[in-house]
């Protein structure tokens, strides 16, 4: 419960910088948030929100890096051989 508020947490501030840096539009974390709970629910697998915005061709690895640092994270993406 505590990894899960977390990370819904680290989310929420993921998609401050990215949109404050530009990488996307606060319509188009939106519609990722969507899809990511939508997956939760139905599939119980939770994909991380950078994944669905790289996958979807909204932000790139190097944008999705900068982000990541600023938060103080590495590159779990690149970990789970993108």
């Amino acid at each position: 419960m505590k990894e899960e508020m977390e990370t819904q947490h680290l989310e929420k501030r993921f998609g401050v910088i990215a949109i404050e840096s530009g990488y996307v539009t606060p319509k188009e974390f939106v519609d990722a948030l969507k899809i990511q709970v939508m997956e939760d629910i139905e599939k119980g697998q939770h994909r991380l929100i950078g994944r669905i915005l790289l996958e979807q061709g909204i932000m790139t690895l190097e944008q999705i890096d900068k982000v990541l640092g600023k938060l103080g994270k590495g590159m779990p993406l690149l970990k789970e051989s993108v």
